[in-house]
């Protein structure tokens, strides 16, 4: 059977497209790139903002017309916020709810994938050659915070973890698959193993896997302030671990961040930025930032552009509030008009690719170990390579091999403004 396979929105959503692959392909299926030759289809959907419901919507119907007689199955936090409206889309076979996602591939092919064969996988990528670079492991989802922006909690449900020893065992094969960086995602991350019992479960799994695993790079994905501890920090100690931390913090106005019931103030989110820090100065510290809260005046707005300023981020993901039905910031009085979210917008992305550029220029002449995860193109000196350093600098080279899976140095040379990206001379012996 061959299965086409589409996500849109979080690498949570990546990462369980990703192991649906794997669980297809070990059962003998074919993963194809061109819808036209599926027999099968299968979109994880993604419902954080309005934006994210239409491009779902415009994916599905996009799909069908791509391939008419293949069944059309979709899944995610849309499917399961409303599925009613999913069905009623031309070509849709079955849509199936995020509680039902982990059985969707043997629900669909009638065949186990708990204690699926590996071998189909392994032989099918002898090499590090065959793309595969970054693997997203989901381990944990569904989420207890209480954000009133936030439709994710009633799309996903409450934290739940996995064990940990089926996370090693992942790991372990994507690491003989030939993958060079795990990434460990979850809609709540920090809390893993809360429900097991286990408070300190994410810093508990984080050396589990260094510990016990090859992996030549580690990778932790989204996490709440308020979920780190001091001794998490520790754990710096082993270089594989990426010095990256996504941390979301919403707003820089304590009032805002009130309003949104994040468990977080500026003085505490600086502290932490500044703990971080001195594990490295290099730590690469990028974040959330929503504008047009309800209720977000000028005087809001302009105290949380001088907090991002000051946090001097390494990246910024700004968005605009977006009106979820049934979360409490929906029933919030003075909701911001569309012109003033878009100029705070405006102003705000202009500040974050000012720090992104500044950070990455930091760099500017040293030697940082890349891995390179794709050839973007040729020119007549050789392959465009680009790749990620592990504190997150996206890096450019070309060069007369293709040097996608592998993790090579280069010598960071300047900062190109338009494509956000550093070009990057690759040192080889």
């Amino acid at each position: 059977m061959n299965v086409h396979l589409r996500m849109l929105g979080c690498r949570l959503n990546q990462a369980e497209i990703e192991r649906m692959a794997r669980q297809l392909t070990a059962q003998g299926h074919t993963i194809v790139e061109d819808p036209a030759l599926a027999d099968q289809i299968i979109v994880n959907t993604c419902a954080v903002t309005h934006d994210a419901v239409r491009g779902s919507r415009k994916l599905v119907r996009q799909l069908h017309r791509s391939s008419t007689e293949a069944e059309l199955t979709v899944t995610g936090c849309y499917a399961q916020l409303e599925p009613e409206a999913l069905r009623a889309l031309p070509g849709v076979t079955r849509v199936v709810g995020n509680e039902d996602k982990d059985q969707l591939v043997s629900t669909l092919t009638g065949q186990p994938v708990d204690a699926y064969d590996q071998e189909p996988i392994q032989r099918e990528t002898n090499g590090v050659g065959a793309g595969r670079t970054r693997a997203f492991v989901k381990v944990q989802d569904g989420c207890d915070n209480a954000c009133t922006f936030c439709v994710t909690t009633v799309a996903r449900g409450a934290g739940r973890s996995r064990p940990l020893a089926d996370v090693l065992r992942e790991v372990d094969l994507l690491v003989a698959m030939g993958y060079q960086e795990i990434v460990l995602t979850g809609v709540h991350l920090g809390s893993y193993g809360h429900d097991l019992g286990d408070v300190n479960g994410l810093m508990h799994l984080v050396q589990a896997i260094l510990a016990e695993t090859d992996a030549p790079r580690l990778r932790l994905s989204s996490l709440e302030p308020w979920d780190l501890a001091p001794e998490f920090f520790s754990l710096w100690q082993d270089a594989r671990l990426c010095r990256h931390l996504h941390l979301p913090l919403q707003s820089g106005c304590d009032a805002t961040l009130r309003r949104m019931a994040r468990r977080t103030t500026q003085a505490q989110f600086g502290a932490l930025v500044r703990q971080a820090r001195q594990i490295s100065d290099d730590m690469c510290i990028t974040s959330d930032i929503i504008v047009g809260f309800p209720g977000e005046t000028n005087e809001e707005f302009e105290t949380s552009l001088a907090f991002v300023e000051a946090m001097d981020f390494a990246g910024l993901h700004v968005f605009r509030y977006s009106k979820r039905p049934g979360t409490a910031a929906a029933r919030m009085r003075g909701h911001v008009d569309e012109a003033t979210s878009r100029e705070r917008s405006a102003r705000m992305m202009a500040h974050a690719d000012a720090q992104a550029q500044r950070y990455a220029e930091r760099f500017t002449g040293q030697a940082l170990d890349v891995l390179w995860e794709q050839v973007a193109g040729a020119t007549d000196r050789g392959f465009v390579n680009i790749g990620y350093t592990d504190n997150y600098i996206r890096v450019r080279c070309i060069h007369p091999r293709a040097l996608t899976n592998h993790i090579v140095p280069a010598q960071l040379d300047a900062y190109d403004v338009e494509q956000r990206q550093m070009h990057g001379t690759p040192i080889l012996d």
